[in-house]
């Protein structure tokens, strides 16, 4: 065995020479990958003694993808583009052996190699687009040459991880090995190349699958409007759609040059940098400074939930989800009933469609048993309470788990912004309680806020990230404070809505710039949504607010047909309300306001800014550990378009000196409601950016 270079071994097998590529943890593309790829082919094609070359690599994957934080630096090293023209222009036959995931630049590596071979548990594809970019080196012209027009689309524009099986079926792997085999089966695969006489095929020669699209641009229209709804305010998967008309439409060559442009117009785009961003970001939330990722966990093999409400049954299918037996708690026998009925229809409807067999409901359903009595928790590892937002109720749950559960069991709460501290005061283990804020719908969002307590522990804190992972969520760790981070951030929001219905904008022009923005709705339509009547009392309602007069009007959003906005009854599609805004300009002028005409930049400014400066404030309280982290939660709980990163990072790309001065003029006309944060003053003031703290 020759070493190449500090990644990269040469062997030979006989007459077959094997490539080794060792660079954990995922095989990235750095320059030394690359150098190792091309002096090592290089080496392998001077050997006479060789007839043909299979490229495998250590570790747990095959390449994994380009090195992202190479990206925008200066180039060093082999490119990759002389790597793959080696390859591809071997006079002797390469075969790519993949496990693991072949990823982006992996992927048009392999497809440079003449043939691929896998093992079953592998996986190919092209997800640049969820980094707001697209494939640079010839993916975009080689994958459709060989899966056709209509599943390179679907690949390129989802990202998707295709399973061996299903690339093996569209020829985009020539054979699969057994699991445990692979290199063995590459050799093997090799030689009889060699002894078949078999051609040196190269994917960018063969245009016969790219015919059927020639001439037939209805093709990528039909497929850009049935995919409208989920690209809007993405401009990466466009770029890749035109990047697959030029594969049919070009030479290859000019196709290339295509795919080049393109791919340098979205990686110097902003939203390809929030997005690349939001990658590290994720992956940062799970970094805790004082607990290390070495401190002790508790084992979790059992848990227990209280309320079998839309909280209670969704956090408890989490857990089923992932083989973890829970108990879910309730008083009545009918509100336990109902809500394991919610739960079965869920993992039922998901069963139609196709998600998993039918068989796996029932299943996943027996990991789950109903109580009505508390001291079914007794044995149970970790207890959520998922009850009312009254501290007096959960003051009393907390009490009695205190005797009931087990030394050493995780008590934690639910709550969206009740005081933790509070809560864990009532127990004899303030140490074993912390807040597991999840989102609703529970089965279904991805954020999980993990709020630590004064007391809590590191061992409990470790656990509940590690945890959050074992569930399928993204963990954020917060401090204790009304709101927490998420919901904190939204109040400012929400009352700069309100307050802008009552100078002279209506629900809709606040939603429309907010949609038009990136977020999945505006507050009104969201509110419309949950219902106008979460927390209102009939009895005691005096047309105080719009939505109280909404309200008694039996406008009580989606589910009475009309609430801000009119719902059409058969598709519920919303439109402006001529009764709302009568009952706005009605209780604007009781209220002896002048309404003003508020412009659309004004809209957003009021809506974000504000929210920003309330997110310096916690950065400056210690209640969220990094702005990235406060990005996260708003990405995953809250609908933050991910190609503008997230509000700090927003912040950021307008300059922190534009949104202080804009927060000063607010300030000046509306208030100390837009008293700009010292945090933001201060990083504003040295020419700072929320990326520079750390």
């Amino acid at each position: 065995m020759t070493a190449i270079n500090s990644v990269m071994d040469f062997s030979k097998d006989g007459d077959v020479g094997v490539l080794t590529l060792n660079s954990p943890p995922v095989n990235a593309l750095s320059a030394n990958v690359r150098d190792g790829l091309y002096e090592g082919f290089k080496a392998a094609i001077a050997d006479p003694a060789v007839k043909a070359i299979v490229l495998i690599c250590e570790g747990r994957t095959f390449i994994a993808g380009a090195d992202i934080s190479e990206f925008g630096g200066a180039s060093k090293g082999a490119s990759l583009f002389d790597v793959q023209n080696m390859m591809e222009e071997s006079p002797k036959p390469v075969v790519a052996a993949i496990h693991g995931t072949a990823l982006g630049g992996g992927l048009e590596v392999a497809l440079c190699a003449h043939y691929r071979v896998a093992v079953p548990s592998a996986r190919c594809g092209l997800p640049e687009v969820n980094l707001g970019l697209l494939p640079g080196a010839g993916g975009t012209q080689r994958l459709p040459r060989i899966t056709g027009v209509e599943k390179a689309l679907e690949m390129v524009t989802s990202g998707s991880h295709v399973p061996a099986k299903e690339c093996l079926a569209m020829g985009l792997v020539d054979e699969i090995v057994p699991e445990g085999e692979l290199k063995a089966g590459a050799i093997a695969f090799a030689r009889k190349v060699v002894a078949d006489r078999k051609p040196l095929v190269k994917v960018r020669d063969n245009d016969t699958k790219l015919q059927a699209a020639k001439g037939h641009p209805e093709i990528f229209a039909n497929f850009r409007k049935a995919n409208a709804r989920k690209f809007r305010g993405f401009k990466a998967p466009e770029a890749n759609i035109q990047c697959i008309e030029a594969a049919v439409n070009q030479p290859f060559e000019e196709g290339l040059k295509t795919e080049r442009r393109l791919f340098m117009d979205v990686m110097m785009g902003p939203q390809s940098a929030a997005q690349r961003y939001y990658f590290f970001a994720e992956r940062l939330a799970n970094k805790i400074p004082d607990v290390p990722d070495t401190t002790a966990t508790i084992p979790i093999k059992k848990v227990g939930i209280i309320g079998a409400g839309t909280m209670g049954g969704g956090i408890a299918m989490n857990f089923a989800n992932a083989g973890i037996p829970v108990t879910i708690v309730e008083v009545k026998q009918d509100a336990l009933d109902r809500g394991l009925k919610v739960v079965r229809g869920n993992y039922e409807r998901s069963a139609k469609g196709g998600r998993f067999p039918m068989s796996e409901v029932d299943r996943r359903m027996g990991l789950i048993t109903g109580s009505l009595d508390m001291n079914a928790l007794a044995d149970v590892d970790l207890v959520i309470e998922a009850v009312f937002e009254r501290m007096d109720i959960k003051k009393d749950i907390f009490t009695r788990l205190d005797s009931i559960c087990k030394p050493g069991a995780i008590l934690a709460t639910n709550t969206s912004g009740l005081n933790i501290d509070e809560i864990a005061s009532v127990t004899k283990r303030p140490e074993a309680v912390i807040g597991l804020h999840f989102f609703s719908p529970a089965n279904v969002m991805k954020l999980l806020e993990i709020v630590r307590a004064d007391h809590t522990s590191k061992e409990v804190i470790n656990t509940s990230m590690k945890l959050a992972k074992t569930i399928g969520k993204i963990a954020v760790l917060v401090g204790v404070c009304p709101g927490f981070v998420g919901n904190r951030m939204l109040g400012q929001r929400g009352r700069e809505a309100q307050k802008m219905v009552l100078e002279g904008a209506m629900p809709w022009d606040v939603d429309r710039v907010l949609y038009d923005f990136g977020f999945p709705m505006g507050p009104f339509a969201m509110s419309d949504l949950a219902g106008l009547d979460i927390g209102w009392v009939k009895e005691r309602s005096k047309g105080e607010t719009i939505r109280d007069v909404l309200c008694e009007a039996d406008r009580r959003g989606q589910k009475t047909g009309a609430g801000y906005y009119d719902y059409d009854p058969e598709t519920r599609a919303a439109k402006p309300s001529p009764v709302t805004e009568k009952i706005i300009k009605d209780f604007v002028t009781k209220s002896g306001k002048n309404p003003r005409t508020i412009g659309d930049e004004e809209i957003l400014e009021r809506c974000i800014y504000p929210m920003i400066n309330e997110g310096a404030k916690l950065l400056d309280e210690k209640k969220a550990i990094r702005p990235s982290d406060i990005d996260v939660v708003w990405v995953n709980g809250y609908g933050w378009p991910v190609y503008r990163g997230g509000p700090m990072h927003y912040a950021d790309q307008v300059g922190l000196d534009k949104v202080l001065a804009k927060m000063k003029e607010f300030e000046a006309k509306m208030g100390d409601a837009f008293k700009p944060a010292p945090l933001l003053e201060k990083l504003a003031g040295e020419g700072k950016k929320f990326a520079d703290l750390r």
